[in-house]
């Protein structure tokens, strides 16, 4: 079955907003696996303007799951985190300095030279890697090249049409989910997933390991619970 790894990154925006420590980011990584995650999922950056790098060593040490860091490796601060961390994932994102979100994949082609070196850092440390992909079938074949363990698939364009037409919606990450499969890449998928396109993604690529999901799930948790939403986002992936 897919993994849900739950991104808490919003968790720690709310907290900045007021200073002091409430809500409590550590505690939130405890108790989303106790609700039922299979992983958690934390986003640094450098302006730590929602997660903290302090906060990444101090949520790293209370995971019994799965501890996933996602992140710019342009930034040596983030490679050196990670690498004293140790996670069970790093996923490799191409942000630029004052991004408010990611929003495009690797074009793996171009930057190929340099993912495999910085994957190879990684993957001596033993940290699996992944990294941002758009649903384009040359970019995941060119991911393949990198010596990456798995891609994450980028699903905001996915969220965007799936209201009015799914089937357009879901056409090329099925293809591009086909091709990673066939190159014996692991597959992940996160990005404006919600409780309304979830589990159609889920139910027409099978195969998916993974899915990362934070904003969505944190604005629905503040009407539903974090208990509770944190279950139907799991229901979504088994439906």
């Amino acid at each position: 079955m897919t993994r849900l790894s739950v991104n808490i990154n919003k968790i720690a925006t709310l907290r900045n907003s007021r200073g002091g420590n409430n809500p409590d980011v550590v505690k939130a990584a405890i108790d989303v696996q106790r609700f039922g995650a299979d992983g958690v999922t934390v986003h640094p950056r450098p302006d730590e303007r929602h997660i903290r790098y302090q906060d990444v060593r101090d949520i790293r040490k209370v995971v019994t799951t799965e501890f996933n860091i996602e992140g710019n490796c342009r930034e040596q601060k983030f490679v050196d985190l990670v690498l004293a961390t140790v996670p069970d994932q790093v996923t490799l994102v191409p942000d630029v300095l004052g991004q408010l979100t990611s929003d495009h994949g690797w074009n793996t082609h171009v930057h190929k030279e340099y993912l495999r070196e910085i994957i190879a850092v990684f993957r001596q440390a033993g940290i699996r890697t992944s990294i941002f992909c758009d649903p384009v079938v040359e970019m995941v074949e060119g991911a393949a090249d990198t010596g990456t363990d798995r891609i994450e698939l980028y699903t905001e364009a996915y969220a965007g049409v799936y209201p009015g037409n799914p089937e357009q919606a879901i056409a090329p990450y099925i293809k591009a989910a086909e091709r990673a499969r066939e190159l014996g890449l692991g597959l992940n998928a996160g990005h404006d997933l919600d409780l309304h396109n979830l589990g159609y993604f889920a139910r027409n690529i099978p195969w998916l390991d993974e899915v990362s999901i934070g904003h969505a799930l944190i604005c629905d948790a503040i009407y539903l619970g974090l208990e509770n939403t944190v279950q139907l986002y799991k229901r979504q992936l088994r439906a």
